[in-house]
Parts: structure tokens; sequence; C-alpha cells
């Protein structure tokens, strides 16, 4: 039976509901993906599909932990110890079974997700936390969380040779909260892949370095 999903909120800013949907729509991907296909490169990465994931569950986690304090640092993160497989694989602090195979990997994606999910949905609008982008606000975060699972799920879509286009709409309230000096005109989806440095836009080339901020707007 194919899955159905509804498209992102009407409204400009970017909620709980949103990292719902971009979780997902990453989760009923990953699922059908190619099982041989996990340990090839992952887009322009030097990470494989497996650690890419891994990365991302690591990162919906880590800014669902940042607002859980009572009174929140706002000049560091919460210290969770973070470690690496290999010189250059990812830095995380959670790590999937590999016995359990994608399968499970696509489990552990999809419950930090949900701990954002939660996090966003249930903190003060007024609470501030650390982010090395910018202090940040619930709305903040979750903007980071859609934008970390919309591109690295670019990159891993590649490596695993599947199909990934997200709703125009999430592209844009993304765009909108983290990088508002983006150029318009343009496909959101488009754009956002050319602010993470990972396309060119017509009359722009390719990114080498690029920043998204998000700081609280109020």
């Amino acid at each position: 039976m194919p899955r159905t999903v509804e498209t992102g909120s009407a409204s400009s800013a970017v909620t709980a509901d949103d990292v719902d949907l971009a979780v997902r729509l990453a989760v009923g991907i990953l699922r059908d993906a190619p099982s041989e296909r996990w340990g090839g490169k992952a887009g322009s990465l030097e990470w494989d599909c497996w650690e890419t994931v891994e990365h991302l569950a690591n990162y919906l986690l880590y800014y669902a932990v940042q607002l859980g304090p009572q009174s929140p640092p706002l000049d560091t993160h919460v210290p969770f110890a973070l470690s690496q497989k290999r010189p250059d694989a990812p830095m995380v602090f959670v790590y999937a079974e590999r016995e359990a195979g994608p399968a499970g990997l696509v489990q552990v994606l999809e419950a930090c997700g949900a701990l954002l999910v939660a996090m966003v949905r249930t903190t003060s609008p007024q609470v501030r936390a650390h982010h090395a982008a910018g202090v940040s606000d619930p709305e903040g975060f979750a903007a980071l969380g859609v934008q970390e699972t919309l591109v690295h799920m670019h990159d891993v879509a590649e490596g695993l040779g599947v199909a990934w286009t997200p709703p125009s709409d999430l592209c844009a309230r993304v765009l909108a909260r983290l990088f508002p000096d983006a150029p318009g005109g343009a496909d959101p989806w488009h754009t956002l892949l050319w602010a993470t440095g990972r396309a060119e836009l017509p009359g722009r080339p390719r990114l080498t370095a690029w920043r998204s901020d998000s700081t609280a707007r109020s």
C-alpha cells in the first residue's frame, strides 16, 4: 500500500509538525532502500550512507537535548561525550546496532526525530539554548532539524540510488528561517541545496563554505 503524508503547515514558521513530516518522509524512503548499497559513499560526503543516517539521527537528538535542561546553557552545548569509529567518520554520541541492519538504523532515526518533535512541541517559545549557528529558540532547532533531514537525505539518496524531492513549501520555510539572505526566484529545494553547498543556481556557483543562522528572531 503506498504511503501518504500531508504537506507541511501553511504558516511561515517552522514547527514540530514540519520536523515530523521531514522525518516521516525520510523514513519512508529509507525503509525501501537497497540493503546492499548502505556501505556506499553518501553523495559528495566522505561518509557512507549508514554513517550519514547515523549522523542525522544524532543531530536530531542533539537538537532535542539542548532544549531539555530547565535552564539551557547559552554559551556551550549540553556536554554529551562524542566519539568516532574511524578518523574520518562523523562525531556522534549515539550509535545504531550494526546487527539490527538498516531497519534498526531507520528505527534509531525515527526515534531521535520523535524526541525532537516532542521537545519542540512542548518547550516554551521563550526558551533559548546554545547552538553554534546562533542562540536559538525551539523554532530554530526545528528548522535545523528539518534542514539536516532534507539535505542529508539528498546525500544519502544519491548514494542509495533512490529519488528524494521534499515538498517545496517545507524547503521555503527552512530557507526563510535559516537563510534569510538566500536569493529568491528559484525552486526552494534547489535554493536550499545551493545554500548548503550542494548545487549551483543560475549565475551563482556552488558554495565552498556556508552557514545557517539559527539565532532567535525575537
